[in-house]
C-alpha cells in the first residue's frame, strides 16, 4: 500500500489515463480528488471507483482557468486535510495540418494543456510547501519527435512547454521537498480518440498504429497509470526533473 493516508488530485480523472490512475491510487490506499469538466461523467467515475462515496471526490470545472485548479487543491485539503500529490493529466489532442491551424485552435491547446498545467502546478505547490510532495504531468512523446501521421503543431509546442516547465519547477521546488516529474506517452487507446473519430473510425484506424511502437502494440491507460505511481510514490523519492516516456519504444528509435 505505497499510498496509505496519502492525497491524491488528479487532473482530467474521468476517463483514460487519469480515470485508471485514480483507480490504482485509491488500490493502493490513497484517498482521491478527481477533475474535469463534465460532473457527471466525474461522478460516474467516482462511483465506479469507491461505491462508498468516501474515498473519491469530485471537483468540476475547465483546468484552463487558474480558479479551477486552485479549486481542486482547496477540495483536497478542506476534505481530507492535506495534498500529497497532484498528477496534471488533462489534455486535448485533435492532429490537424499547420497551415490550418487556428488561433482559436491554438489557444485551446495552450489554455489547457501548459496554462492548465502550470496553475494547477503552482496551487498544489503552495499547499505542499510545509511537509513536500510530488507532482506528475502527463506530457507527450508527440513533444520529443514529430510524427507525419498526425500533424500536431500546437499540441506538440505546448507538451514541450510542459517538460521545459518539469525541469525549471524541479529545481525551483526542491528546497521545499517538492519533486516534480512527466511521463511523455504514445498512442495510448483512451477516449480521447473519440473527440475527433466517429467509434467506426477508432475501430478501424487505432489498430494501424500498433506496429509503429516497436513493441508491437498501442498503449493501454494502465500502461501510463504505473508509471505515474511510480514517480508519485517513495520508490521514485530521488528522481526529479525527469520526462520518462512510455511509449513502446518510439523514441528509442525504428526497426
Amino acid at each position: 500500500m505505497r499510498f496509505e493516508g496519502k492525497v491524491v488530485a488528479i487532473t482530467g480523472g474521468g476517463s483514460g489515463i487519469g480515470r485508471e490512475a485514480a483507480a490504482r491510487f485509491v488500490a493502493e490506499g490513497a484517498k482521491v480528488v478527481i477533475n474535469g469538466r463534465d460532473r457527471e461523467k466525474l461522478a460516474a467515475a467516482a462511483k465506479a471507483i469507491d461505491a462508498s462515496g468516501s474515498r473519491v471526490v469530485v471537483s468540476a470545472g475547465d483546468i484552463a482557468r487558474p480558479e479551477t485548479g486552485a479549486a481542486l487543491v482547496e477540495a483536497a485539503v478542506s476534505r481530507f486535510g492535506r495534498l500529497d500529490v497532484l498528477v496534471n493529466n488533462a489534455g486535448v489532442f485533435n492532429p490537424k495540418p499547420f497551415i490550418e491551424l487556428t488561433e482559436a485552435d491554438y489557444d485551446r491547446y495552450l489554455d489547457t494543456i501548459l496554462k492548465g498545467k502550470f496553475f494547477a502546478a503552482q496551487a498544489a505547490a503552495k499547499a505542499m510547501k510545509e511537509k513536500g510532495g510530488a507532482i506528475v504531468q502527463t506530457g507527450s512523446m508527440w513533444a520529443i519527435q514529430a510524427i507525419g501521421a498526425t500533424p500536431s503543431a500546437a499540441y506538440s509546442a505546448a507538451n514541450a512547454g510542459v517538460h521545459a516547465m518539469v525541469r525549471n519547477l524541479a529545481i525551483e521546488l526542491a528546497p521545499y521537498n517538492i519533486r516534480i516529474n512527466a511521463v511523455a506517452p504514445a498512442v495510448v487507446e483512451t477516449p480521447v480518440y473519440n473527440t475527433f473519430l466517429s467509434d467506426e473510425q477508432v475501430k478501424d484506424v487505432l489498430p494501424t498504429f500498433n506496429a509503429f511502437h516497436p513493441l508491437g502494440r498501442n498503449g493501454q491507460p494502465g500502461d501510463v497509470a504505473e508509471a505515474i505511481l511510480f514517480l508519485a510514490s517513495e520508490q521514485a523519492s530521488w528522481i526529479t526533473g525527469t520526462v520518462l516516456p512510455v511509449d513502446g519504444g518510439v523514441t528509442a528509435g525504428r526497426q
